[in-house]
């Protein structure tokens, strides 16, 4: 099922809660039932409510994006490094420069391929992967320059294989959700609270008031959509995609 459907179906479905709920409980009611006396201090308790749950809406909001800018960079910087290994074995002889250059090649078709889907559906890469990227370290390591030319060239290509393996692992370390599952459990409870509330205030059944209830009730939930989608950086809709490898390796796209 596609998450924007999952997201759509949530938001009708907070709405239809929030009108059958007010609908039932005005069959209910009794006959004497003034929805004008709500205590003051309920309206107070209510808005605080309410204020407490947002900030931590947003806090838990700002956290998940972080993860997921963190991640986009961590993409980043590999792609970047590997690109940059491609690039500066110009100098050394032709059979050695087209052997790194193709294991190079290799490790990103199955980064971009294999690896990305692996993340997606287990949260984890490859062994292959780590397989691929230490041939790419040997071959790099392995070469002795053969003048001072290459030997110049040599440090800042083992520098770009360390980096391209930093990278790497910081992207394995990310690959899982970030949100632990306490705050997952804070973060329903309170809209359960903070939506409950709205019925403590006695709704009348006019259309103003249920569209206003209705459409807050969706607004939380699009709120735990958008959490829980950027909670896998790599795995949801709206999640980081392989686009840096592709970008600076535009012929592996075929």
């Amino acid at each position: 099922m596609s998450e924007w459907l999952v997201l759509l179906l949530a938001m009708l479905a907070a709405c239809a809660v929030v009108v059958v709920i007010t609908l039932l409980r005005h069959r209910t009611a009794a006959e004497d039932d003034d929805p004008s006396e709500t205590p003051d201090v309920i309206e107070y308790m209510t808005m605080w409510i309410g204020v407490v749950y947002a900030i931590v809406l947003g806090l838990a909001i700002a956290g998940v994006w972080e993860a997921r800018v963190a991640a986009q960079d961590h993409v980043q910087a590999e792609a970047l490094a590997l690109h940059e290994i491609s690039e500066r074995v110009r100098v050394y002889p032709p059979d050695v420069r087209d052997g790194i250059r193709s294991d190079v090649d290799a490790y990103v078709q199955h980064v971009v391929k294999t690896e990305w889907k692996t993340m997606a559906e287990h949260g984890r890469v490859t062994a292959q992967g780590d397989q691929l990227l230490e041939k790419v370290r040997a071959d790099v390591t392995d070469y002795r320059p053969k003048s001072d030319f290459e030997a110049q060239a040599y440090q800042p290509l083992v520098d770009q294989v360390t980096a391209a393996d930093q990278a790497r692992a910081a992207r394995a370390d990310s690959t899982g959700a970030t949100m632990p599952g306490v705050v997952w459990f804070g973060l329903i409870a309170g809209a359960v609270v903070t939506v409950g509330m709205v019925f403590v205030l006695q709704i009348r059944r006019t259309t103003r008031e249920l569209v206003l209830a209705g459409l807050f009730s969706a607004l939380i939930a699009f709120l735990l959509f958008l959490i829980w989608d950027f909670d896998a950086p790599y795995s949801r809709g709206v999640g980081t995609s392989a686009s840096a490898f592709l970008d600076l390796f535009p012929h592996l796209t075929g």
